[in-house]
């Protein structure tokens, strides 16, 4: 039987102190990209590994793998308690590494320094996915305190280092301590919940693919008064080229792409517009339900464009320009289909002429939740019983490429994607924060969670 009430009161007891530990994790700059310097992220590291050691943890470790071109992948922490004879490992994932800050000047407060107010926490990580490391060590703490040595269930913290990076040694991390990683459930960190008051476990989540798309028109750059006019630059054509991306109605205009509009819940357009800042006049794209638009059909955008900027632009005709796109895939799509799909699309778009340069880049694998799993069940109950209210089953728009790996090197383990954000939490944004009555509900949810498997196992 499980003490609901108990668990609920212990998780209660420490919040301080767990939001507190958060705090000093926001602090610490861990960014694993190439080009900043990797000590914030040891240090992040170290100091994720000292919290999972207090919450009585003997057996934690700093991992890392070499990348493909032999430079060292991000630290990970992966602690385990061995699991009882008889009982399954759960595994629990999050990273504590985080993405850079954009410019300072959008921000509210120092982005390293966690400022508490009207509820929530800000700062960089606050939500994105310093949250999930300290739910998962707040969560097993409370169990600890309320079960005691009646807890047999295993537990194997894996906190990566290097998610934001895409993950780049993801896979021979996960090949090369497959027997250490092994588990029967694995709870995925690094979601969001349906709205404030209101939890969910992620059921879908879309594919990626990207890349870069150049156009070239010129040997050299050339004076726009003396050549004008019998060519177009670059970045005209280039502009011409992505205008082909997208029907007039804004839907997705690559041919041979997965699309479904079949979600069981739905957001209404005004929570759209609220939750993604939409300014007032700018009309919506697409067709179908604003949820399917968002979880089951393929979304396409222009994430960055290279060209002079206008403060330094000269009256010259550019001969070259670039741009990269992001692809996101509806859950069914294959990733190389995808991709080939863009290729001709682009390759057989290409406006006056114009020699276009098609460069593939990242891809990773939609993900669905099997919604009938003894595993899911008991997180939408513990949800549930956390929140007050039932829990939604939605999908997400996002990408988190690394959950394939996961299912190809464990094809019987039972996945779970949840998370502490909401559609305010402004992850990878300026002003990232985290709402903590929700935070705290998601550290008993997951103590809940952890005390059924306990209980009962996975049948």
């Amino acid at each position: 039987m499980i003490d609901v009430e108990a668990l609920r009161g212990a998780v209660h007891e420490s919040f301080d102190a767990t939001v507190e530990n958060l705090k000093d994790l926001v602090e610490v700059p861990g960014i694993a990209w190439p080009s900043f310097d990797p000590a914030p992220l040891d240090a992040s590291a170290e100091a994720v590994a000292e919290l999972v050691r207090a919450a009585g943890i003997e057996d934690v470790r700093i991992l890392r793998c070499n990348k493909k071109d032999g430079s060292p992948g991000g630290p990970a922490v992966v602690a385990r308690r061995p699991a009882a004879a008889g009982k399954p490992t759960i595994l629990l994932y999050a990273h504590h590494d985080v993405q850079p800050i954009g410019d300072p000047e959008l921000w509210d407060t120092s982005p390293f320094i966690a400022v508490e107010y009207g509820g929530r926490l800000y700062g960089r990580g606050a939500a994105d996915d310093k949250a999930g490391v300290m739910a998962h060590i707040a969560a097993y703490t409370a169990v600890m305190q309320v079960l005691g040595d009646e807890l047999g269930l295993g537990v194997t913290f894996f906190i990566e280092g290097e998610e934001e990076a895409g993950s780049p040694t993801f896979r021979t991390f996960l090949e090369t301590h497959r027997d250490l990683l092994r588990a029967d459930v694995i709870v995925v960190a690094d979601s969001s919940n349906w709205k404030v008051g209101i939890p969910a476990l992620t059921t879908s989540l879309r594919g990626l693919v990207d890349g870069t798309i150049e156009v070239q028109v010129l040997e050299h750059a050339v004076h726009s008064g003396m050549f004008g006019g019998a060519v177009l630059d670059a970045p005209t054509l280039l502009s011409r080229l992505i205008a082909t991306l997208h029907d007039d109605d804004g839907s997705v205009a690559v041919k041979g792409l997965v699309s479904r509009d079949d979600v069981s819940v739905d957001l209404t357009e005004e929570e759209y517009r609220a939750d993604a800042s939409v300014l007032e006049g700018v009309q919506l794209a697409g067709t179908g339900s604003i949820a399917s638009r968002l979880w089951t059909k393929p979304a396409l955008s222009i994430i960055g464009f290279d060209a002079p900027a206008v403060n330094v632009a000269s009256n010259t005709l550019l001969p070259r320009a670039r741009a990269k796109y992001s692809l996101r895939l509806a859950p069914g799509q294959d990733p190389a289909d995808a991709m080939a799909a863009m290729r001709n699309h682009v390759e057989s778009n290409a406006p006056f002429g114009a020699k276009v340069i098609f460069t593939p880049g990242e891809s990773g694998n939609a993900f669905l939740t099997d919604t009938g799993s003894p595993a899911a069940g008991m997180a939408m109950w513990a949800l549930g019983e956390s929140w007050g209210v039932p829990a939604v089953e939605m999908g997400i728009g996002g990408s988190i490429p690394f959950i394939a790996d996961l299912m190809e090197v464990y094809p019987e383990v039972q996945i779970l994607v949840t998370g502490v954000e909401d559609p305010d939490s402004r992850a990878h944004s300026a002003n990232e924060s985290l709402h903590l009555a929700d935070f705290r509900n998601a550290v008993v949810a997951e103590a809940l969670l952890l005390a059924r498997l306990n209980d009962e196992g996975l049948g």
